[in-house]
């Protein structure tokens, strides 16, 4: 059996439509959507929203790092709209249908941190509804999902005022659902676990998000693989933990290539 495997799309629909050709089944691990499109201020949720010009001024606040600024802009951007949550969950809900019309049957979905659960719930048949602390059998191999971002371990989960509410969850809530996973032969999720090369970003050259637990749950189950995306340039893409090979399956929006995965 073979399996394309996808994560951050970031908006890249149309070669998502084609991502699962010649393969048995299609696994998207996240990141539909672009709130911002750092390649295309004209693309992504904002530019959607506001137009190119004055997106742009926020992409250079965000590759700075210049991240107090960014806020405020963010906020003054938003004053602008009468209803911004409104705006954004048309322009979300819209997407999210272009993704359930493109992609086939034979298709699995988990959520990512870009992700807006309750509109792709809305959005999504039974069969495309998003995997999470959950467990599916395919090619006779068990893959378990957990989905979405998370904050780290002891960390608030706060409500920064803007009206763009992506999926990150507590580090318990994230913890929770990897806790409903039995042993597992592939598992799934949107964010890696706490190992550098998998986290590093080589371009901002940051730490990015990783999953509390799944370092402790790899060494304790050693699945034959741990697939995860959310870093777009990690130092590395494949680490070896144990019996685990741990992969980053690629930044989709920009190689439009997806990790094939034989069972």
């Amino acid at each position: 059996m073979l399996i394309s495997v996808v994560a951050d799309v970031h908006g890249n629909y149309d070669d998502l439509a084609r991502a699962g050709d010649g393969t048995d089944l299609l696994l998207v691990l996240g990141d539909l959507l672009d709130y911002v499109d750092y390649h295309d201020p004209a693309g992504g949720i904002l530019g959607a929203v506001f137009g190119e010009d004055l997106v742009r001024p926020f992409v250079r606040m965000r590759t700075r790092g210049e991240f107090a600024a960014l806020h405020d802009y963010n906020q003054q951007l938003w004053s602008r709209v009468a209803d911004p949550a409104r705006a954004i969950h048309d322009i979300v809900v819209d997407r999210y249908q272009q993704v359930v019309d493109l992609l086939p049957a034979n298709s699995l979905v988990l959520l990512g941190n870009v992700d807006v659960a309750a509109a792709w719930a809305e959005v999504a048949p039974p069969h495309l509804q998003a995997l999470d602390g959950v467990t599916r059998v395919i090619g006779g191999a068990t893959f378990g999902f957990v989905g979405g971002g998370s904050t780290r371990p002891g960390a608030v989960l706060r409500n920064t005022g803007s009206p763009w509410r992506p999926y990150v969850r507590s580090a318990v809530d994230f913890e929770t659902a990897l806790g409903a996973l039995p042993a597992v032969d592939v598992l799934c999720t949107h964010i890696p676990p706490k190992l550098t090369a998998l986290r590093y970003d080589t371009v901002p050259a940051r730490l990015e998000m990783y999953g509390p637990g799944l370092v402790e749950y790899i060494d304790i189950h050693q699945p034959g693989h741990a697939l995860s995306g959310h870093v777009h340039q990690p130092i590395g893409a494949r680490v070896r933990r144990g019996r685990t090979e741990c992969v980053n399956v690629g930044h989709f929006q920009r190689s439009a290539r997806p990790y094939l995965l034989a069972l």
